[in-house]
């Protein structure tokens, strides 16, 4: 009886990146007996959060913010009303409410950290949150041409096809809390999102990286469903993979989780005009260097295509269950 008491306990799960694709994933793994601790990525530099960061020496609250509307239990109101962004008032223009209600936060608490522990608290949010590192880091790229072009934001824009990304200083100091997480999880998420300025740069953080790397969870990763222009363009899946491995030097999952759905022409060339395609699965390449493949149809469409939360969710829930009872 006893063993069957530790098998029915809630998994322990770990989340890491930022962006869209994280926090519609979050929607439905929070409907799941799950015990969610997500990381999410301090390199914004842009819009709303790159000016609070600049202004207030805050790490960006923008992804955070988001990955907290996800995850919590409020009123639909209240979240919309977080949500909201100014669009002509002097001085607020461009920033959400919910950015601005962090930076409150982190004011009158002092600590970025227990500035998103008290707003969870405030949202009831299912799960902790915490920030990649304590204070925000610069994201720097070298593109296969040799040129360095600074700043999250600006990286995507430049039109080139990257070499590597990078953090500066190299040496960021992961939050406490965060690695703790990673060392207790039974599993271990990462994605979707934008691979070189979200996923990666959680995972140049050394001792995330490391504590990643060492722990014995199960590990997942669940790949974009298309492409993103001036990040990963014509990449299959076997390309993302190859990109967090050049950059961590590990093989760092046991199973992939893909879209296999098919996508409507009419949506394909919608956004091919913006120069984005399907992820392409290339399967043999991917199982041939030791990944099993999840693929399921895991998109919806609605003004933009995203992944399929609760068909996402259940996957990922049924893997965890598997992997604790063949532990046990």
């Amino acid at each position: 009886m006893q063993s069957r008491h530790k098998i029915l306990r809630r998994p322990k799960i770990v989340v890491i990146g930022g962006g869209t694709g994280l926090s519609v994933m979050l929607r439905g793994l929070k409907e799941k007996p799950l015990d969610i601790t997500a990381i999410v990525t301090v390199a914004d530099d842009g819009g709303s959060s790159g000016i609070l960061r600049n202004e207030l020496q805050i790490p960006p609250p923008g992804d955070i913010r988001n990955v907290l509307m996800a995850l919590a239990d409020a009123e639909p109101l209240l979240t919309e009303v977080l949500q909201y962004r100014f669009k002509t008032v002097p001085g607020l223009a461009g920033h959400s409410l919910g950015n601005l209600m962090l930076a409150a936060m982190t004011d009158i608490s002092g600590d970025f950290v227990t500035g998103i522990r008290e707003l969870s608290r405030v949202l009831a949010v299912r799960g902790r949150v915490l920030p990649a590192a304590g204070k925000a880091i610069v994201l720097k790229a070298e593109m296969e041409d040799g040129t360095i072009v600074t700043g999250e934001s600006m990286i995507p824009k430049a039109g080139k096809v990257i070499k590597r990304v990078f953090l500066e200083p190299t040496n960021v100091e992961p939050l406490q809390e965060a690695v703790e997480a990673i060392e207790q999880a039974d599993a271990i998420l990462i994605g979707p999102g934008s691979l070189y300025t979200s996923i990666i740069p959680n995972l140049l953080v050394p001792k995330l990286a490391n504590a990643i790397v060492e722990s014995e969870a199960v590990k997942l990763f669940v790949c974009n469903v298309m492409t993103q222009p001036g990040e990963t363009d014509n990449y299959s899946v076997g390309d993302h993979l190859d990109a967090i491995h050049a950059h961590i030097g590990h093989h760092l999952f046991d199973y992939v989780i893909v879209n296999d759905g098919e996508i409507p022409p009419q949506i394909e060339s919608k956004y091919a005009e913006l120069g984005a395609k399907a992820v392409h699965l290339d399967l043999d390449a991917v199982t041939q260097k030791g990944y099993e493949v999840i693929a399921d149809r895991l998109v919806l469409f609605r003004t933009f295509l995203r992944h399929d939360a609760e068909r996402l969710s259940h996957h990922i829930y049924k893997l965890v269950e598997n992997w604790m009872l063949r532990k046990r």
